[in-house]
């Protein structure tokens, strides 16, 4: 989903003074202002091929936005749990939306299945997560977002490319610096594209000589599947399923980057949702997932899996992705582990959880409150120091359980 809408003017309506002031003030390098950047970026843009006339027309009047700056540096309390996030995007009310959607645009979706071999399903369910099937497709003005972006000193390198993307865009016609909106980051259309996704994958499939993915349909659905086709989508494969897994089965492998012939998990216990046999299609491979810990669902995810975390990094949306993708056609819903309680821990209970592990000597890496890859092997660690299932997944009572016997783990590692 794009951030919030935010409809304002340009300089004078959007505190353009403060934010460049904020922005100049900073004490890690010194740079010039504004203006003089702009001028500096309009050098690049000719010299990379954009014309005069497109430069005069998207960069008129554009200013560095506060509340772009605001976004970029507002960090959640709270890092939701898989339940939170699902219950709020994968809703009854989306999924009955979604069938609508599919129901009113069979026809443009089913010959864009056919063209490029990913099923209408998903493509109306990235549709729904990213801009809830049109409704909000984000309303600040992409050229201004991203010479914020480009000019702060965060990302700079970044956006800087993505703004010269973006220029391109408007300079080869596919639409009007006024009309190219988007969110706060600079993500457009139906399908939230960057300026280098579109660059690369959006199609004119109306064939009217412009690549519209804010008001053509029919281009945004192909675009979208132009892009999956290039990560590699499977046509003939699911994203995944929900699977039970055995008493015995050794946590530690539930990791994405631990992948097993689907018979090779039928052979430990692993079986479906309803607890019949796991279907084995030779060939495919499958890793196990758990995104709330042991105690919460587990799903067998397949290629088309990693298709999707190419799209978006977080698995909590490859899986609302594929889990919508799924009820849309009537797919059961998840069957485990709803009545786990979903308290996420803080982030400074996170930065807490780090800090302490790093004292014990589990290298949880950067106390940054974000549980990535590092801290997550960390916490396998510490579990399998303390005699817990090792699923690396923080939780309040794994912080708990790292204050009390953190003397115990120690010994142990």
């Amino acid at each position: 989903m794009p951030a919030p809408g935010f409809r304002m003017g340009r300089a004078a309506a959007l505190g353009a003074a403060a934010v460049c002031a904020v922005l100049a003030a900073s004490p890690a390098a010194a740079k010039p202002d504004f203006q003089t950047w702009l001028q500096e970026l309009k050098a690049e843009a000719r010299s990379d091929g954009v014309s005069a006339d497109a430069l005069d027309r998207a960069l008129e009047g554009v200013a560095p936005i506060d509340r772009v700056i605001e976004l970029d540096r507002r960090q959640p309390e709270f890092m939701r749990t898989f339940w939170g996030y699902l219950n709020n995007r994968v809703t009854p009310e989306v999924v009955e939306r979604g069938r609508d959607m599919l129901d009113e645009h069979d026809a443009v979706l089913s010959e864009v299945a056919r063209h490029y071999g990913v099923p209408k399903r998903y493509l109306v369910a990235f549709w729904g997560m990213e801009t809830n099937f049109g409704a909000h497709l984000g309303s600040f003005p992409v050229i201004d977002s991203l010479a914020t972006l480009a000019y702060d000193e965060r990302r700079s390198a970044f956006f800087r490319r993505e703004l010269l993307h973006a220029l391109h865009i408007i300079d080869n016609g596919h639409i009007a610096p006024a009309k190219m909106k988007g969110s706060w980051a600079g993500a457009m259309g139906h399908m939230q594209f960057l300026p280098s996704t579109f660059v690369r994958h959006a199609v004119d499939a109306s064939g009217d000589g412009r690549k519209d993915i804010w008001h053509t349909l029919r281009d945004a659905f192909a675009s979208a599947a132009n892009y999956l086709d290039s990560l590699g989508w499977a046509a003939d494969e699911r994203w995944g399923r929900e699977v039970v897994l055995p008493e015995d089965f050794n946590y530690a492998q539930a990791q994405l980057d631990v992948t097993k012939p689907l018979q090779s998990w039928a052979d430990m216990g692993v079986k479906r949702a309803d607890g019949g046999p796991l279907p084995v299609v030779g060939g495919m491979e499958g890793a196990i997932v758990l995104p709330q810990g042991h105690e919460g669902p587990a799903f067998l995810v397949y290629d088309n899996f990693r298709a999707i975390l190419s799209w978006n990094r977080s698995v909590n949306y490859a899986l609302a992705v594929g889990y919508l993708a799924d009820r849309l056609i009537g797919l059961p819903r998840i069957q485990h582990g709803r009545d786990l309680d979903t308290e996420p821990l803080k982030r400074e209970e996170l930065v807490t959880l780090q800090t302490r592990l790093n004292e014990l000597g589990f290298e949880a890496g950067a106390e940054d409150g974000i549980p990535g890859p590092q801290t997550r092997a960390a916490i396998r660690r510490f579990q399998e120091a303390v005699d817990l299932p090792r699923d690396g997944h923080p939780t309040p009572t794994l912080l708990e359980k790292v204050r009390s016997d953190g003397q115990r783990a120690e010994g142990s590692s």
